[in-house]
């Protein structure tokens, strides 16, 4: 089912896109526990490329739930989340689809960038079990140079 909405009718959500909302928002507060809650003991996240990147930290693959808190602490000790906000949900079976703003400042260079990101979820028996990002890569490494 998808979101949808307009000024007579209340919206209709699926359940999985409430999950990614509320890890979003869990993301926001800084809160990991929350944000690992619906995620799978066996997840795959990869965040834009499988091949850990020099230049931005927190590019790579985390394999299990014990390794993607890596993938938070590399933003959180990089970056300052200065802007994240989801613009659409999109959803099927199995899978949710979120384009989003985001915009960081690199500590280390004192650079900002400003992108869309795409965000892939794929749920199995109500948990998170492959995670793909993609975001402007050149930007964002101009940041960090």
């Amino acid at each position: 089912m998808l979101a949808t909405m307009n000024e007579h009718t209340q919206t209709l959500t699926d359940p999985k896109i409430e999950v990614i909302r509320s890890m979003y928002e869990a993301f926001g507060r800084g809160d990991m526990d929350a944000v690992l809650v619906d995620v799978a003991d066996e997840v795959e996240w990869i965040s834009v490329t499988e091949t850990p990147n020099p230049t931005v930290p927190w590019y790579g693959s985390y394999r299990g739930k014990g390794d993607v808190p890596r993938f938070f602490k590399e933003i959180g000790s990089n970056v300052e989340v200065t802007e994240f906000a989801p613009l659409s949900f999109t959803s099927n079976e199995t899978d949710v689809m979120v384009a989003l703003r985001w915009a960081i400042t690199v500590r280390a260079t004192g650079k900002s960038a400003s992108l869309h990101m795409l965000h892939w979820w794929r749920f199995a028996e109500g948990k998170v079990v492959f995670v793909r990002t993609a975001e402007d890569t050149e930007q964002t490494a101009a940041a960090f140079s």
